[in-house]
């Protein structure tokens, strides 16, 4: 069966998805996660294993006044069995591994060889968003990838339950991939012919944007969307910005083409740029193969719209949905020279050819070009893949704990003198390492003379988080001379402040 992966696509899954929990593990292991955003889902998830409601003190009101990520309340089970950050770690690691699968699954259903499709699960594996995004903590959107991949494998294969549960998980993910799922509905409805699938998720993803930008974050925040204030340009509501992104292009456009946003598309596009030659080579029309594109316009204009940079990094999640139908366009520029019919076609072509030689004797015209590989050949493909994932992999941020190795054993000894469940207060990189209370908080989000709600102040003045390092410096030299706090620990600047009794 088609949906059966062979062996070694199962061994890719398997050893990819231990490779990236190391690599992910490692970070935290050496005090280089952060409370933004590991800590915030390692409450959440902890509280509710507990029976509690997950009021994230990092964010300062109920989980789902965040994004509306009600998938991430299935993993509290997992959190009944053993309450651990590595549970989402590994199933971070494993859902990244496991998206090769239904792109195994969509490659060979296209018509591509055995070869070819394995070909494509390994540049799906390399590609440097799923290697960058595993680094960068946990984000409940990971566990989105692989549901679209099974979402379009599900639509072509018409199997309409299974695209319907595949899609209510995506929408479930975070509230922005209600844009990816509606126009993931628009694609199938008018370019796929699937249009009962298509009216599904274009119906769901526009139902499920209002319901939650308009019911859902502002009731469990108390606020408009997070997000809404990284386009303060375009107005100060979702309705507004929307308003005013199709009222005036100007600003649109004008946003769009510069420098960084023209840097930030073309790395996104390289791993698959290769995909121009085959189509070269074959005279075949460049334009229709690029239609499953369009499931990528909200993620593409909201990055590019942004007025934060980092959402135009390839080291963070903000571009993971557009991974699928990139992938989607490779299959669909290979699959035309794969079927029959293109070989058919090549077979006669030869036999022409070989006529004309035989009874002419004529010197072939040859069509002097430069050497360009046949990416259409799988180690090609691997070859290429291998080596934009050297250039754009984020393996700066895997080595970069190597410099803070100095405060590690001090740090772990401080984290022994943290003995209850009350408060602390702490930088970004030390907070995912006591996110299993009810208060754990920044050292930017409260006054130094109001430390109330707070048990321990636990400090790395050698290696701070760069933003509150200032902060760190005050509220040591404030905690000093205070007379209701006592300094537990201090070693190589590690430092452990606890409230007297």
């Amino acid at each position: 069966m088609i949906l059966l992966p062979p062996l070694i696509v199962s061994k890719l899954i398997i050893v990819a998805t231990l490779t990236f929990f190391v690599c992910s593990s490692l970070r935290h292991f050496l005090f280089y996660s952060t409370g933004f955003d590991l800590g915030i889902y390692d409450q959440a998830i902890y509280l509710i294993s507990q029976g509690k409601s997950p009021i994230s003190s990092f964010l300062g009101h109920h989980y789902l006044g965040d994004h509306a990520a009600w998938a991430a309340y299935p993993l509290g089970l997992f959190y009944i069995i053993y309450p651990d950050v590595h549970w989402l770690l590994f199933l971070q690691a494993l859902c990244l591994a496991l998206g090769s699968w239904p792109t195994w699954c969509l490659a060979r259903l296209a018509g591509l060889s055995q070869g070819q499709a394995v070909a494509i699960a390994i540049s799906y594996l390399l590609y440097p968003v799923i290697f960058n995004v595993n680094l960068f903590d946990f984000h409940a959107e990971v566990m989105a990838l692989p549901a679209i991949l099974g979402a379009i494998l599900a639509a072509r294969l018409k199997r309409i339950f299974w695209f319907c549960v595949a899609i209510i998980w995506v929408l479930g993910c975070k509230a922005v991939l209600s844009l990816t799922v509606a126009f993931m509905g628009l694609w199938l409805l008018t370019f796929e012919k699937r249009k009962f699938c298509g009216l599904i998720a274009l119906f769901l993803g526009m139902v499920w944007f209002i319901v939650v930008t308009q019911g859902i974050i502002p009731f469990f925040s108390g606020q408009e969307v997070a997000g809404v204030a990284r386009y303060s340009y375009l107005g100060n509501s979702v309705v507004e910005i929307i308003i005013n992104v199709l009222l005036q292009p100007g600003i649109v456009l004008g946003k769009v083409f510069s420098w960084e946003n023209i840097k930030y598309i073309f790395l996104l596009f390289l791993p698959i740029i290769w995909v121009i030659f085959p189509l070269r080579q074959t005279n075949k029309t460049i334009l229709p193969n690029f239609i499953p594109l369009i499931p990528t316009i909200p993620t593409i204009i909201i990055n590019v719209l942004s007025e934060i940079s980092f959402q135009r990094s390839l080291n963070y999640q903000y571009s993971l949905p557009a991974i699928s139908f990139l992938l989607l366009v490779v299959i669909s520029c290979l699959a035309p020279a794969s079927s029959k019919e293109r070989r058919k076609k090549e077979e006669n072509e030869n036999i022409q050819i070989e006529s004309t030689w035989i009874s002419k004797l004529e010197i072939p015209k040859f069509n002097l070009r430069l050497p360009i590989p046949n990416f259409q050949y799988p180690p090609i493909i691997i070859l290429w893949s291998t080596l934009i994932f050297l250039l754009v992999g984020n393996f700066g941020s895997l080595f970069s704990p190597v410099s803070s190795l100095d405060t590690w054993q001090a740090t772990n000894k401080a984290i022994s003198y943290v003995k209850t469940k009350g408060g602390v207060l702490t930088d970004n990189r030390l907070a995912p390492h006591f996110t299993h209370r009810s208060i754990v908080k920044l050292l930017n989000q409260t006054e130094p003379d109001n430390l109330d709600e707070f048990d321990y102040v636990v400090l790395n003045l050698r290696h701070p988080w760069p933003d509150t390092e200032k902060e760190g410096i005050i509220l040591f030299k404030s905690l000093q001379n205070n007379q209701e706090w006592k300094l537990n620990y201090q070693e190589n600047d590690v430092i452990v402040f606890g409230r007297k009794k």
